[in-house]
């Protein structure tokens, strides 16, 4: 009935107008108010009036409840003062129920106390006429504290519309913040794919590329050396197959068709493989600190020559942090493989300090031209700059003042929780 209500309103108000005004002439033409009247001789014109100005302006209650009092107030006076006391009198109270639904606090005191002085007309002339049955407050007190029952149930019926609106409003709200919040964590998982998919691809790629590269030159004068270059070519690749894996296994759901367990966001969780265990996958930590030596070896067996300083020891340092470090070196290492001329050396300066701070340079002596990719061109400086803004660190990347590249990490220490 609501719904259709609110499509609506018009047939709506017809039929609650019809309905009062069906009720008035039928207490009028069937003689029903000479039971209760103190006038029996008052006129039918008088009768068909005021029955008409009590039901009529019932059409508009809903919307001009406070203008529809007006006019009915002086039939309500009439009324009370010739004694004829129509029972469609009553209509004010439906009035009142409306003025206390639709208007303010002020609007409906107004209308409460004008609304007061047919009562009272009607108080004072009853007990001049029954001066020896009843007093003014017997008849004024009854009736004002009806009106004024009438206006508290339509406050608390105003109320309750309110707080269910309140309900649907933060209903609303909160699915799309839940939309929001769900694009933005899907957002978020994508770019965090993309970086590890760039580092894991990019750097192997490059090796696979540098070492395809020297075999085929070295394979009419030394077969050997390009046999040992399709060994590296298949070592690498099968480590490049197994870190693609463990990361699309994440992404997989389990044999029973259910979706994994939510990996964690961003932050401490990166430095795992998102900590997942589906059924039958095999799962393993991603890279660390620990596996910078074999990331090197990897990288000097293409070709290019580096050397390293250690000060310090990485044992305390958290997972996440592990992996940002061990992904900065990576991504240096590979622009240096990849650009950095045939003549390049690089070399590699790690310092670990207390509370989880570390300190990382990476420098080369290739062109150290921003088109050989260590520029803005491209997604290796961006996710690196993403993996150090986590740990609010920061990165620098530029060409050094002769020639070559540097590539300078700093993690501050962590706050502590």
């Amino acid at each position: 009935m609501r719904a259709f209500d609110r499509r609506h309103p018009l047939l709506w108000d017809v039929l609650v107008t019809g309905f009062f005004v069906t009720a008035a002439f039928t207490d009028v033409l069937g003689g029903g108010w000479r039971y209760i009247t103190q006038n029996p001789q008052a006129p039918a014109w008088l009768l068909v009036t005021l029955s008409l100005g009590f039901t009529v302006p019932l059409l508009w209650r809903r919307t001009h409840p406070v203008a529809i009092l007006l006019p009915m107030l002086p039939l309500a006076v009439v009324n009370a003062w010739t004694g004829t006391d129509l029972q469609s009198s009553l209509t004010l109270l439906v009035v009142t129920f409306n003025i206390a639904l639709h208007t303010g606090l002020r609007t409906l005191l107004a209308s409460y106390a004008i609304t007061l002085i047919p009562i009272v007309v009607d108080g004072f002339r009853n007990a001049t006429e029954q001066a020896a049955d009843q007093s003014p407050d017997q008849t004024i007190v009854p009736q004002a504290t009806r009106l004024a029952m009438v206006a508290i149930v339509g406050i608390s019926y105003r109320t309750r519309q309110e707080y269910l609106a309140s309900l649907v409003e933060r209903a609303a709200q909160l699915e799309v913040e839940r939309d929001q919040q769900a694009r933005l964590a899907t957002a978020a998982e994508r770019t965090r794919i993309a970086r590890e998919m760039h580092d894991i691809i990019g750097h192997n790629l490059s090796v696979i590329t540098s070492l395809a590269d020297g075999g085929s030159y070295a394979a009419a004068k030394n077969p050997e050396r390009a046999a040992q270059a399709l060994t590296a070519i298949g070592t690498t690749s099968r480590q490049a197959l197994g870190e693609l894996r463990r990361l699309l296994d994440v992404l997989r759901t389990d044999p029973s068709g259910t979706e994994p367990p939510e990996a964690e966001p961003l932050g401490p969780a990166l430095g795992l493989s998102v900590g997942l265990e589906a059924p039958g996958v095999e799962m393993a930590p991603q890279p660390s600190l620990t596996d910078l030596d074999h990331l090197i070896e990897g990288v000097r067996s293409a070709g290019l020559p580096v050397r390293t300083t250690i000060h310090g020891y990485a044992t305390a340092l958290p997972p996440g942090r592990q992996l940002t470090v061990y992904r900065v070196i990576q991504e240096a290492l590979t622009n240096t493989l990849k650009h950095g001329g045939p003549d390049a050396t690089s070399t590699v300066s790690v310092s670990y300090g207390n509370g989880g701070a570390v300190t990382a340079t990476v420098t080369d002596t290739g062109r150290g031209s921003t088109a050989n990719g260590n520029g803005t061109g491209g997604r290796g400086l961006t996710g690196m700059r993403e993996r150090t803004a986590l740990y609010g660190g920061t990165l620098e990347s530029g060409p050094l003042p002769d020639h070559g590249w540097r590539v300078h990490l700093h993690l501050p220490e962590e706050t502590p929780q």
